[in-house]
C-alpha cells in the first residue's frame, strides 16, 4: 500500500535526509571481492584550503551523473573522494596569521609550524568536504582520503626513492622559474605568460680599449648587473672585428668578452645581445657553451643581493628605475621604446617570475614522456573526449623540459634526502654529499656505511612539488605500492572528468607517473569539461569578483535544481556553458527552470500515486490490454530510455537531460496524463482503467530511474513512497535500457499528427474566443486515406483534448462560409462557427484588428519611402522593415479573407 507524497516538494528537508542516509547506510560503501565489472573514479582532488565554487558543482554533478549510471547498470562501482594538501595556499595562511602574531616561521620552528598546519588542516581543512556533501554525491566516504595521509605519503616516499634509484630523479644547479612572491621554485606549467605593454631600454656598453661601444637592448635592466658577456652572430659583418674584445660593464666596472654564438638573431633589435646567464634560460645555455661565469644578483625575495653593487637591497623593480636612472646619467642610456612582450607569471603568487640559478631536484622527463607518447600514439590511451584535447596533450608532452620538484617550503612531503652535513662544516651546500632513503633510519644506515659512525645527517628541509604526489593519485588511494584488492579491482580507473585547464599540470603528470610505476595508462577515458562561464560570457574569478556561489543557489532552489540547470545547459562535450544569473537579485533563470521542472516531477508523481488506489508498479504488473494512447506511451518511454542510455555512454550529457526533460513533462505530463484523465474516473471502465494505471505506474517508476543519475534526492523520495520500500534504494536499482519490441514509430508519427490537430484546434478555440465549457464542431480534411484511417482510431482523444462535440474525418469538404480554418502538417481543420459564435461580435473584433493592421501598415510603407531612412539605416535595419511589412500585409490578407467569408 502506497502513502501519499505532501502537498509540496521541500528541496532541503528531502536532500539532507537522502545524504545523511546515504551516508549513515554506507550506501556507496564499494566491495572489490562483488561481482560486477569494475568502473571507478578517482574525485579531482580540491585543495584543503578552497571553498566550493561552480566550477566543482559543475564536475561534480557530471561525475556524479556517470557514477550513478554506471552504478544502476550493475557495475561494481567506486568513486574515490579527497583532497590536496595544497602547499603553497596552507603555507601562505600560515605565514600570514604568523605575521599577524608578530612573529615567523623561521622563529617558531619547523615542528611548531608543522603542529600549527595540522591543527588549521584539522579545523578549517573539511570546508570544501562538508559543502561537497551538500551535492549529494555517490563516493565512497570510507575511502576518503588526503595527499598527506600515511598511505599516501608511503607511495610518495617509494616513488622519489625508486625514481632516485633507476637515474631519473637527481640533484642539480640550474636555472628555474622563482616565485618571489612564494619564495619557491615553480614548475614551468605553474607559469602563466601574460602579454604586457612594457618598455625596451637601449644601452651603450664602451669597448675596455676605448674604441667605441656597442649599444644592447633589454626588458629588464637590472639584470645588467650580473652580465658576464655580449654576444653577437660570427656570421654578422658589423661585428665580426669586435668578438674577442673585451667591454667594461658600466656602473659594475666589470670586464666581460665579445663572444661570437650561433645563436644570436642578427635580426634582432641591434645585433647585440647581453647575456646574464644566471637570469635568462638562453642565456644559461650559452654561459654553458661559452664557460661563462654565473652571477646570481637576486634575493630569493626578488632584492637585489652583495652582487648588485650600489643598488644592493633593492627591490627588483625598485632597482630596475634606479640602474636606468644611473645609466642616464653616466651617458650611457640611448634611448626607451614601448614595446608589447610576453612576461611569465607566477601561477600562485601572480608575481612575474625569475630565472634564478638555484640548486634543486628534478625528474627526467623524457623516459616518462615518451612512454605515455607510445601509448597514445599506437594505442590511443587514454582516450581524450572531446578529441581535440588529445592533440594539446600529445604537443605538450613532445615538448616537455625536465620537471623541477622541489619546494622552498615546509608544509608538504619532506624530500627523503639526508645530506651528510658533518662533510661540509655543519651545513648543506651545494656540494654536500648525501643519501636517499624512506626513513631516517635506513638514511642513516647508507650513510654510516659511507662515512663513518661519526657521520652526521640532516633531511633536505625543502617538500616536494605539489603535483608529485597528485600524480601518483589514480593508483596511490587504491593502496600502490601494496598490491591491494582495491588496486586489483579497480585500477587502471574508467573515467577521469576534469577541466582542460590542468590537462598540462595534473593529467600527464598522472600518465606519467601511471605509466612509469603500473605499466598501465592510469584511466581509459578523459572527459574534458567546459568553464562555467558567468552571465556575461566571462571566465569567474576571485579577482574579477565575479564568481557565484553555488550554496546560495543550492538554499534558493535545491541541490537538485542546480545539478540538473548546469547538466542541461551543457551544448556538445567540452563546450562552456553560460550561468544566466540576476546579481541584484541573487536568482538565475535557468536554476529556477530546473526547479518546475522538479516540482513538476513531484506534482505528476502525486497525481499518479493519487490514482493508482494505493498499489505499487510491482504489485500492478506490466502494462497489458493496452489502448491507443498506452502503446503510444509505453513507445516513447522505451525509445527514450534507449536513446538516454546512448547518450551518457557518448558523454552526450546535456543532450541526455533534454530528452528527459521532453519526455517527463511534454509527453507524459502534457500528453498522456491528460489524456487518460477520463479513464481514471470511479465510473470509467475497470479494464481501460487497469490498463491505464499499469502505463502510468510503469512509466513514472521508469523515468525516475532515467532522472536519477541527474536529480538523485528527489527520484529517491518519490520512489520510496511509489514502491513503498524503505530497503531498496533507487541508487541501487537497475537502470531502464528501453525495449526495442515495444517501440512503434508509425503509431509515434500518428500521436505526432494527433497532437498537431489537438493544438490547431484549440488555437482556433482561442481566435474565436470560444468559452472552455463551449464544446465545437470539427471538420478534419485530408487527401491520404491513412492519415484519415490514423485520426479515425485517435477520434476520441481529439474530442476529449479538443473540447469537440461532433468530429468528421472526411477527404473533401463542402464551402462554409461561417467557418475557420487552420492546417496540421497536411490536414486541414475546420471549425463551424454557427451555434457557438456570435458572428457579428466575431466580424466586428476581425474589422478591429484588420484596422490596427491598416495603420501598421501604412506607418511602415511611409517610413520606407523615406530617402533619409532607406539611405541612412544600417542595410539589416531597412530589411528588417521590409520583411516586417510583408508579415502584416498577409495577417491582413487573411484577415480580409476571413471577413469576406462571414
Amino acid at each position: 500500500m502506497t502513502a501519499d507524497l505532501p502537498t509540496q516538494y521541500t528541496a532541503q528537508e528531502t536532500e539532507a535526509k537522502w545524504q545523511r542516509h546515504w551516508e549513515s547506510q554506507q550506501t556507496y560503501r564499494a566491495d572489490s571481492a562483488a561481482s560486477g565489472d569494475p568502473f571507478c573514479v578517482v574525485i579531482p582532488p580540491p585543495n584543503v584550503t578552497g571553498s566550493l565554487h561552480m566550477g566543482h558543482a559543475f564536475e561534480s554533478a557530471l561525475i556524479d551523473l556517470l557514477v550513478r549510471y554506471r552504478r544502476m547498470t550493475g557495475r561494481n562501482t567506486l568513486w574515490v573522494p579527497g583532497t590536496d594538501h595544497a602547499s603553497i595556499a596552507v603555507q601562505t595562511i600560515l605565514e600570514k596569521q604568523l605575521k599577524a602574531a608578530g612573529t615567523t616561521r623561521a622563529e617558531v620552528g619547523r615542528t611548531e609550524f608543522l603542529n600549527k598546519a595540522w591543527k588549521w588542516k584539522e579545523e578549517s581543512g573539511s570546508t570544501i568536504v562538508g559543502q561537497q556533501r551538500r551535492l549529494g554525491i555517490s563516493v565512497d566516504w570510507s575511502r576518503e582520503r588526503f595527499t598527506l595521509d600515511e598511505g599516501l605519503s608511503s607511495a610518495v616516499l617509494t616513488a622519489f626513492t625508486q625514481l632516485y634509484q633507476e637515474g631519473l630523479i637527481y640533484r642539480g644547479n640550474y636555472l628555474v622559474s622563482w616565485c618571489p612572491a612564494s619564495q619557491s621554485a615553480v614548475s614551468d606549467i605553474e607559469v602563466e605568460n601574460k602579454e604586457v605593454t612594457g618598455s625596451l631600454w637601449h644601452f651603450r656598453y664602451p669597448f675596455t680599449d676605448g674604441s667605441g661601444y656597442i649599444e644592447v637592448a633589454t626588458t629588464r635592466p637590472e639584470t645588467m648587473l650580473g652580465d658576464t658577456a655580449v654576444a653577437v652572430n660570427p656570421a654578422d659583418p658589423r661585428y665580426q672585428s669586435s668578438i674577442g674584445k673585451t667591454i667594461t660593464l658600466p656602473l659594475v666596472g666589470r670586464e666581460i668578452p665579445v663572444i661570437g654564438d650561433d645563436a644570436v638573431e642578427m635580426e634582432f633589435g641591434t645585433g647585440c645581445v647581453k647575456i646574464t646567464p644566471a637570469h635568462d634560460l638562453n642565456d644559461f645555455a650559452m654561459g654553458k657553451r661559452h664557460n661563462l661565469p654565473m652571477i646570481n644578483i637576486l634575493n630569493k625575495d626578488g632584492s637585489i643581493n652583495e652582487n648588485g653593487g650600489d643598488f644592493v637591497g633593492q627591490d627588483r623593480f625598485v632597482a630596475r628605475k634606479n640602474v636606468v636612472a644611473a645609466l642616464d646619467a653616466a651617458g650611457n642610456l640611448v634611448k626607451i621604446e614601448e614595446y608589447k612582450h610576453t612576461v611569465p607569471y607566477s601561477d600562485r603568487g601572480k608575481v612575474p617570475i625569475e630565472p634564478l640559478l638555484s640548486t634543486q631536484w628534478f625528474v627526467k622527463i623524457r623516459p616518462l614522456a615518451d612512454r605515455c607518447l607510445d601509448y597514445f600514439d599506437n594505442h590511443n590511451s587514454p582516450r581524450f573526449v572531446p578529441d581535440r584535447w588529445g592533440k594539446v596533450y600529445r604537443d605538450w608532452l613532445v615538448k616537455l623540459d625536465d620537471w623541477c620538484i622541489s619546494r622552498q617550503l615546509w608544509w608538504g612531503h619532506q624530500i627523503p634526502a639526508w645530506y651528510a652535513v658533518s662533510e661540509t662544516g655543519g651545513e648543506i651546500l651545494d656540494h654536500t654529499p648525501f643519501v636517499v632513503a624512506t626513513n631516517e633510519a635506513d638514511a642513516r644506515a647508507q650513510a654510516v656505511k659511507k662515512f663513518g659512525d661519526s657521520v652526521e645527517i640532516r633531511q633536505d628541509p625543502d617538500v616536494l612539488d605539489t603535483w608529485f604526489s597528485s600524480g601518483l593519485w589514480p593508483f596511490s588511494t587504491l593502496g600502490w605500492p601494496e598490491q591491494t584488492p582495491d588496486l586489483a579491482k579497480y585500477y587502471p580507473t574508467t573515467t577521469l572528468v576534469t577541466g582542460f585547464d590542468i590537462i598540462f599540470f595534473w593529467v600527464a603528470r598522472m600518465t606519467m607517473m601511471a605509466g612509469h610505476f603500473t605499466g598501465q595508462m592510469p584511466f581509459q577515458d578523459v572527459y574534458i569539461h567546459g568553464l562555467v562561464l558567468d552571465e556575461k560570457g566571462k571566465k569567474m574569478s576571485k579577482s574579477a569578483g565575479n564568481g557565484i556561489d553555488p550554496l546560495l543557489m543550492i538554499e534558493k532552489y535545491g541541490t537538485d535544481s542546480l545539478r540538473y540547470a548546469l547538466i542541461r545547459e551543457v551544448v556538445g562535450a567540452g563546450q562552456d556553458i553560460r550561468f544566466q544569473y540576476d546579481r541584484k537579485a541573487d536568482e538565475s533563470e535557468i536554476v529556477e527552470t530546473s526547479r518546475n521542472f522538479t516540482n513538476k516531477v513531484w506534482n505528476a508523481a502525486r497525481f499518479v500515486m493519487m490514482n493508482l488506489e494505493g498499489q505499487t508498479p510491482a504489485q500492478l504488473g506490466m502494462p497489458v490490454q493496452m489502448e491507443l494512447v498506452d502503446r503510444w506511451m509505453i513507445s516513447r518511454f522505451e525509445r527514450c530510455a534507449i536513446q538516454t542510455n546512448e547518450c551518457i555512454n557518448n558523454y552526450s550529457f546535456g543532450e541526455s537531460a533534454k530528452l528527459l526533460y521532453e519526455l517527463f513533462w511534454g509527453d507524459f505530463c502534457d500528453w498522456y496524463i491528460e489524456l487518460v484523465k477520463s479513464r481514471l474516473l470511479p465510473e470509467a471502465p475497470a479494464d481501460s482503467k487497469r490498463a491505464a494505471q499499469r502505463t502510468l505506474a510503469y512509466v513514472l517508476d521508469g523515468v525516475l530511474k532515467l532522472l536519477h543519475p541527474f536529480v538523485p534526492h528527489i527520484t529517491a523520495e518519490i520512489w520510496e513512497t511509489l514502491t513503498a520500500t524503505t530497503v531498496a534504494d533507487i541508487s541501487l536499482a537497475a537502470y531502464p535500457v528501453g525495449r526495442k519490441e515495444a517501440i512503434d514509430l508509425q503509431l509515434e508519427q500518428e500521436f505526432d499528427l494527433l497532437f498537431a490537430v489537438i493544438r490547431t484546434i484549440r488555437n482556433l478555440r482561442a481566435e474565436a474566443d470560444i468559452k472552455p465549457s463551449i464544446k465545437a464542431n470539427i471538420l478534419l480534411q485530408s487527401h491520404n486515406p491513412e492519415e484519415r484511417a490514423a485520426l479515425e482510431r485517435a477520434a476520441s482523444y481529439i474530442r476529449d483534448a479538443g473540447k469537440v462535440d461532433n468530429l468528421e474525418v472526411v477527404a473533401a469538404t463542402v464551402a462554409d462560409n461561417r467557418s475557420i480554418a487552420g492546417v496540421a502538417a497536411t490536414v486541414q481543420v475546420i471549425l463551424p462557427l454557427t451555434g457557438v459564435v456570435d458572428l457579428v461580435a466575431f466580424r466586428a473584433k476581425l474589422e478591429k484588428k484588420l484596422a490596427k493592421l491598416a495603420k501598421e501598415s501604412e506607418s511602415a510603407q511611409a517610413r520606407l519611402k523615406n530617402p533619409n531612412f532607406v539611405d541612412r539605416a544600417l542595410p539589416e535595419v531597412v530589411q528588417a522593415a521590409r520583411d516586417s511589412l510583408v508579415e502584416v500585409e498577409k495577417q491582413m490578407a487573411i484577415l480580409a479573407d476571413r471577413i469576406a467569408s462571414l
